[in-house]
């Protein structure tokens, strides 16, 4: 007879399946949230998050000691089904609203300090939504052979990109800026050199509106200003930019496609709104290619502080075994 070394000794724990960047059941990124994590082992909540087979996991855990003094309301720890991350957005929005269902109590009124692998991220209610707090991201140029590789695998020309980056909040996503929204939706990515490359890649194009030709010629320039090929052969709509077209593909951690992605919109809101390619209030929609519809809300404050905003709704709740 064989023993079950995972169930021995488990006990029932409070657990909630949010789907995140959608008020709509089953069109955003589902997330398993088991609202008590204490005692389990590392090897414990590895294991679940690969049985739950979804982009991510999190495991609630009252917040250190230190990180509690700081105003910390809990800890968060999140697993994809092939590691750890010490941030990711869905999973913080997610993960918050099925602890304000569970708890309600934040130290603060109107507003929760998750502690996670990145430190204390801030969340506040942003009307009928929660926003997080943007962890600062660390920029720098990708190497060549690497983007090489990175285009390759994807079907890419070098003309259909405008700027690449690497961007690191926590996760590092290789974030490439493309002409179009139609090019976008039409890669079709080798996932198995991905996974082989060991790189989280991100895609985004500018979606733009039909707008008074005054503010077409000012957005034209900044879009001129921060381009960064000589070709002209492609150039990208004109209009004035309100928002992005997203996805996301992370074969590196076990997810080849990941539906609506918090960490990856949170960098390329601090890249792009730096560089002027975007404003200070937008909305990125991701998700197409798998049949969601994500909607990320963008906002950067008068402190320069972007805020990360999503919808999250409940379609599961109950126990589970652990």
């Amino acid at each position: 007879m064989s023993t079950n070394t995972f169930n021995s000794g488990a006990i029932q724990r409070s657990y909630q399946q949010v789907d995140v960047f959608t008020a709509i059941p089953y069109r955003g990124n589902p997330l398993a949230v088991v609202l008590d994590g204490s005692g389990l082992s590392d090897v414990q909540m590895q294991r679940f998050a690969h049985w739950t087979n979804l982009s991510e996991t999190t495991f609630v855990l009252p917040a250190s000691a230190e990180a509690a003094a700081q105003g910390a309301d809990y800890r968060l720890r999140i697993f994809t089904p092939g590691g750890e991350l010490p941030f990711a957005g869905h999973p913080t929005l997610g993960s918050c609203h099925a602890w304000l269902a569970h708890v309600g109590q934040p130290q603060q009124p109107g507003q929760v300090v998750q502690e996670c692998g990145v430190g204390l991220v801030t969340l506040r209610r942003d009307g009928t939504r929660l926003a997080f707090a943007a962890p600062a991201v660390r920029r720098s140029e990708p190497e060549p052979a690497l983007l090489q590789a990175v285009l390759a695998a994807l079907g890419l020309q070098p003309a259909q990109v405008l700027a690449a980056q690497l961007l690191d909040n926590g996760p590092q996503w290789l974030s490439l800026l493309l002409d179009s929204p139609a090019t976008v939706m039409a890669v079709q990515p080798d996932h198995a050199i991905l996974k082989t490359l060991g790189q989280k890649v991100g895609l985004a194009s500018v979606e733009y509106s039909d707008v008074d030709p005054l503010l077409i010629a000012r957005s034209n320039r900044e879009a001129l200003a921060f381009g960064t090929r000589a070709d002209t052969a492609a150039e990208p709509e004109t209009g004035v930019a309100t928002g992005l077209q997203v996805r996301a593909f992370a074969a590196a951690i076990g997810v080849p496609e990941d539906p609506v992605t918090g960490s990856l919109n949170a960098s390329l809101a601090q890249w792009l709104i730096a560089e002027g390619v975007l404003p200070e209030h937008y909305t990125a929609r991701q998700g197409a290619a798998l049949g969601r519809d994500g909607w990320v809300y963008i906002t950067q404050d008068s402190a320069s502080q972007v805020w990360v905003g999503g919808d999250s709704v409940t379609c599961i709740a109950g126990t589970v075994l652990l």
